[in-house]
């Protein structure tokens, strides 16, 4: 990473100072890894303790891997396509229902996260998501062949994820953030073509035309129905865009040329202030504050268009919002946009999660992407 506008002295010490919070990105990611192989979203945070998101976990994975820890990374991977495999029955019978003409109520479709072992969790929760299911199939298959690993170890579950995405993909769900079940979402749509194109030459013949053909059906609804302005958006048939719509260029490549461009712009221009970016406008989780992993995932977009000077200004942002531990948090409040709101959810749920791993391995991303996380980790 070229730091040659910094003297020498201020270069050294910023680039020590990511590759220490790097090693502890890393730290707070195997350390809380469940023996079994699952991440947890947070392990502290009451809402989110004790449960895994394929979403979360998916990124997180990814900086794992770009960190060079296979060992973790396989476990995680392992752990998912188990959890998967186990879910067989129930998106066969997901199946046979669509092709009987029938529309499963959302409480049958698979839960957006679990508990260690796999299982649903006993509480109320936002639980129809198709994202985690594409996005696990693109970091397993990115894994792999970074690492030279055959991904057949992971195939049954690659199988039943393709199955359950196949028959699912175009009904609304809930985003990203779990909210607005009644939509279909840009950045949802997506993930689920990223994963279904990563995995496609893994699949049998069968699988592998019809996977195709989904991914092909995703880019012809969002080019007819999710742009607006000249730019993607929030969901099919808006003009407001999303934290997480950057994702649709890089790494699922939904997107390019100049939609991708216009795309990248109106998420800067709407929603990050000073290196810090939002959800979305009308965000009031905690008050609407910034979210470190989104501004690393613009800043891996950036860094991917050979923008090094944008894409470290999201990373010295990121660094920036660390405790004196080292923890990166879900949000910070240095810029809420509906402040009114922040107290209803400390009352409800506490202070803000920290560490989130997520944001741990989103960091590990972008500093990878940037050429500084520590020697002989990648």
């Amino acid at each position: 990473m070229d730091l040659s506008h910094v003297t020498a002295p201020n270069a050294e010490a910023e680039r020590a100072r990511y590759a220490e919070l790097a090693r502890r990105s890393h730290a707070v990611i195997t350390h809380y890894q469940d023996v079994g192989g699952a991440y947890p979203a947070s392990p502290t945070f009451s809402a989110y303790r004790g449960f895994a998101w394929l979403r979360d976990g998916s990124f997180t994975v990814e900086g794992v891997s770009r960190y060079g820890d296979t060992a973790s990374a396989n476990r995680f991977h392992d752990w998912a396509a188990g959890v998967l495999t186990r879910r067989r029955s129930e998106v066969d019978a997901l199946v046979a229902a669509r092709a009987r003409g029938e529309l499963p109520p959302v409480e049958r479709m698979l839960p957006t996260r679990f508990t260690f072992t796999g299982e649903n969790g006993s509480d109320p929760w936002w639980d129809f998501q198709t994202d985690g299911y594409g996005m696990w199939l693109w970091a397993a298959v990115t894994h792999a062949e970074r690492h030279g690993i055959d991904p057949a170890r992971w195939l049954p579950g690659f199988e039943v994820a393709v199955d359950y995405l196949v028959t699912s993909w175009d009904r609304p769900c809930y985003d990203w953030w779990e909210e607005h079940v009644e939509h279909r979402h840009v950045s949802t749509l997506a993930a689920v073509r990223g994963g279904l194109v990563a995995v496609a030459d893994h699949l049998d013949a069968d699988r592998r035309a019809t996977a195709l053909g989904v991914a092909e059906q995703i880019r012809s609804l969002v080019l007819a129905e999710g742009v607006a302005d000249g730019h993607l958006t929030k969901w099919l048939g808006t003009s407001e865009v999303d934290g997480s719509l950057p994702s649709c260029v890089v790494p699922f490549g939904l997107v390019d040329g100049t939609l991708a461009e216009a795309t990248l712009s109106a998420v800067a221009a709407d929603l990050d202030v000073d290196g810090g970016v939002h959800r979305f406008t009308a965000d009031v989780f905690y008050g609407g504050g910034q979210w470190p992993l989104l501004s690393a995932l613009l800043g891996w977009n950036l860094a991917a268009r050979g923008d090094t000077a944008g894409a470290l200004r999201y990373l010295r942002w990121i660094a920036a919002q660390a405790d004196a531990d080292g923890d990166l948090p879900e949000q910070v409040p240095h810029h809420l946009l509906h402040p009114g709101s922040r107290d209803e959810w400390v009352a409800r749920w506490g202070p803000v999660a920290s560490p989130l791993l997520w944001s741990h391995g989103m960091f590990l991303i972008l500093a990878d992407e940037l050429g500084l996380l520590p020697e002989g980790t990648s």
